[in-house]
């Protein structure tokens, strides 16, 4: 089928790339679209070189999918234009997310929702898809009453510049383009996103609200603390979950390692526990530091780690992507105009 990737040039849009070519997605015809300044150049895709065009011609190419990674407001403007041409959008910015009539997907949870119908769906915020994937087979079975997660997030998540940062500071250079509004090598910033009126981020906000709408349940109550650290590898989170019903903690490992798309790291004794480092380049989402919490009932402690770039991003957009063609949710074929 044709395939459209919006925003190609991008550090999320590269990686969506790559996904593609590893899971041995059946493109037919690559449609790579980036911004005005970039169309004419050449992006490779399994050892072909693909211009650049720009949205109408993608949209005259009448992919069969588009996959969007463009940020909010190309989203909100282009989306819609993809959707009208018959064109089924998966979209990785905010701009969709808590939108009522959009569904908001981790194939692992919901992709059951979607139908022939949906032409744009939103992929969640990285730092929520990681942390649902682990949630979810532990709700089914114990019904979740609240989480408390910190986040140890990567720079990549904010984009190249960011990367760049990191470095030319790592590097000693003192006139270096800030993302950051403070130096992040050597440091920790308790700031992602901009801060909202209740004191707390819309990265934080995005958390709490995107976790009721996968999950399916309103009751789940949540609150985040996001922070941004010096690494490149993924994010992590330190997730504190209290249940309504008691559990059984050889049960629960037995449900994590059970549970498609999780890999269970959980030997402490011998120093095996999931790190950014380990994660980095794989698709799964890993699990470990799981213990009781000792100071109240129901309540558990994990420690969960995943490649922000591809299980937070890409490697989710792609397996929207593989769904709606395993269940022919879209034409196969090129589309009629």
């Amino acid at each position: 089928m044709k395939i459209a990737v919006v925003g190609a040039t991008g550090l999320v849009g590269s990686e969506i790339l790559k996904v593609l070519a590893e899971r041995n997605f059946p493109v037919t015809e690559l449609i790579p679209v980036a911004s005005e300044r970039s169309v004419g150049k050449q992006v490779e895709f399994k050892g072909k070189s693909y211009t650049i065009v720009s949205f109408e011609d993608a949209i005259a190419a009448k992919p069969a999918i588009a996959i969007f990674s463009a940020g909010g407001g190309t989203s909100l403007a282009l989306a819609p234009k993809f959707a009208e041409a018959g064109i089924t959008v998966v979209d990785n910015s905010s701009a969709w997310r808590m939108d009522p009539t959009k569904k908001l997907v981790v194939p692992e949870i919901n992709a059951n929702t979607l139908t022939a119908e949906d032409k744009i769906i939103a992929n969640p915020n990285c730092s929520t898809i990681q942390m649902v994937v682990a949630l979810k087979p532990l709700h089914d079975r114990y019904k979740i009453k609240r989480v408390v997660v910190s986040t140890y997030q990567s720079v990549t998540g904010t984009g190249k510049a960011a990367v760049d940062q990191l470095f030319a500071e790592r590097a000693g250079k003192q006139d270096v383009p800030k993302v950051y509004p403070h130096q992040i090598d050597l440091n920790v910033l308790p700031h992602i996103d901009s801060f909202l009126d209740n004191g707390y981020t819309k990265e934080e906000m995005k958390m709490v609200n995107e976790t009721k709408k996968i999950m399916g349940d309103e009751s789940i109550q949540v609150t985040a603390t996001t922070v941004r650290i010096p690494t490149i590898g993924g994010h992590s989170e330190a997730v504190n979950v209290e249940f309504e019903n008691e559990f059984d903690l050889s049960e629960v490992i037995e449900l994590l390692t059970n549970a498609e798309g999780i890999i269970v790291q959980d030997d402490p004794k011998n120093f095996h526990y999931p790190m950014p480092l380990t994660a980095h380049g794989k698709d799964e989402v890993f699990v470990g530091r799981i213990r009781r919490d000792e100071s109240q009932p129901k309540t558990l402690n994990m420690w969960i780690v995943a490649d922000n770039l591809r299980k937070g991003a890409a490697t989710n957009a792609v397996q929207i992507a593989e769904y709606l063609l395993k269940h022919s949710l879209v034409e196969t074929e090129e589309l009629v105009a």
